[in-house]
C-alpha cells in the first residue's frame, strides 16, 4: 500500500509512480509473455490491436504496423500471468488507497500492452481520456467533476513514452493550454505545452495517474517497448465511465472461457464491469481520430 505521501501526490497532482509492484519472477514471465503477443500481433496472428495511424478507438487494420495489443486477459492468448498480474493484491490494494475504495468497490476495466511500432515513430495528441478536445469550457467543467478512474501504466523496460500536465485533472486547460490539444495534430515537441513534464519509468515501476489528467503518448520506432496499460474503477461510480471503458469491444469477457481463468476475486470484479455494461446502453466512442 503506498504511503499517504503517494496517495497526496496523486490527489494533487493527478498521478503517481509506484516501484515493486511486481516480484524479480513474474517481471520475467510478464517479459516473455509480452514478447510472445507482440510477435504474435506483428504476424497478423493476433488482431486486436492499436493500430498506427489510428490515435483512439476503432482503429481499423489501416496500416499494418502496430502501437498496442489489446485484450491481454484474452484466454486465446494462453497467458494467464496477466490476469494474475491484474488482481494481485499488489496492484489492487494499491488502486483500493488510491481511490479510497474497497474490495467490494473494484471494478475490472480495460488491460492492454503499449508497444514500440517498428515502420516509423508515432504520437497521439494532447487529451483526456473521455473529455473531447473542443469541448466548451463548461462542458469541460462538467466532466472533471464527474466520477474517474485510475490508469496504470507498469514498465517491463524504460519507458519515457508519457508527458503530462501536473494538476489538469482538476482544472480547465488554459487558453494557451487549449490551443495546443484541440486539434488532430500530435505535438512536435510535447514540452511546448504549458505546464507538461516527461514520466520516465524504470522497469518495474507504476504509473497510476487520473484518467482526467492532460496527457500525451509518443511512441519510438528506435526504443523496444512493453508497458502494461490497465485501468480499474470504483463501482460506486455507476455508469460514468462505462463509454471510456466499453468503446473498446468488451463481450468476450461476459464468454465462460474467460471467466472460467480467473480467481474468485477477479470473477466478483469482473461481474461489477457486467452490470456496468448492462445499464448502459449505447455508448458511442470517446474521442475522434
Amino acid at each position: 500500500m503506498p504511503p499517504p505521501s503517494l496517495k497526496a501526490h496523486f490527489d494533487e497532482q493527478g498521478f503517481v509512480i509506484v516501484p515493486d509492484l511486481i516480484s524479480p519472477d513474474d517481471l520475467a514471465v510478464l517479459r516473455a509473455a509480452c514478447d510472445d503477443v507482440v510477435a504474435r500481433t506483428r504476424r497478423g496472428e493476433w488482431t486486436l490491436r492499436r493500430t498506427v495511424g489510428k490515435q483512439f478507438p476503432p482503429y481499423g487494420d489501416g496500416d499494418p504496423d502496430s502501437w498496442g495489443v489489446q485484450m491481454l486477459m484474452h484466454p486465446a492468448l494462453g497467458h494467464p500471468v496477466f490476469a494474475k498480474w491484474y488482481t494481485s493484491e499488489a496492484l489492487t490494494d494499491t488502486v483500493k488507497d488510491l481511490l479510497q475504495c474497497r474490495d467490494e468497490d473494484l471494478q475490472m476495466e480495460l488491460f492492454n500492452l503499449l508497444i514500440n511500432p517498428t515502420s516509423h515513430d508515432f504520437a497521439l495528441r494532447w487529451h483526456r481520456d473521455d473529455v473531447k478536445g473542443d469541448a466548451t469550457l463548461d462542458e469541460e467543467e462538467k466532466a472533471l467533476t464527474l466520477w474517474h478512474h485510475g490508469m496504470a501504466r507498469r514498465a517491463l523496460y524504460d519507458d519515457s513514452c508519457l508527458y503530462v500536465v501536473p494538476g489538469t485533472h482538476k482544472v480547465t486547460r488554459t487558453p494557451e493550454q487549449r490551443s495546443l490539444s484541440t486539434t488532430m495534430d500530435a505535438p512536435g515537441n510535447p514540452l511546448d505545452m504549458p505546464g507538461a513534464i516527461a514520466v520516465a519509468l524504470k522497469p518495474g515501476e507504476t504509473v497510476f495517474y487520473n484518467s482526467n489528467i492532460l496527457h500525451v503518448g509518443t511512441y519510438s520506432a528506435k526504443h523496444k517497448r512493453a508497458t502494461l496499460h490497465a485501468s480499474m474503477g470504483d463501482a460506486r461510480g455507476g455508469s460514468v465511465r462505462a463509454r471510456n471503458v466499453l468503446q473498446h469491444g468488451l463481450n468476450w469477457m461476459k464468454e465462460e472461457p474467460f471467466r472460467n481463468t480467473l480467481t474468485e476475486k477477479g470473477k466478483t470484479m469482473l461481474d461489477r464491469l457486467i452490470e456496468m455494461q448492462q445499464n448502459a446502453g449505447e455508448v458511442g466512442y470517446s474521442l475522434e481520430n
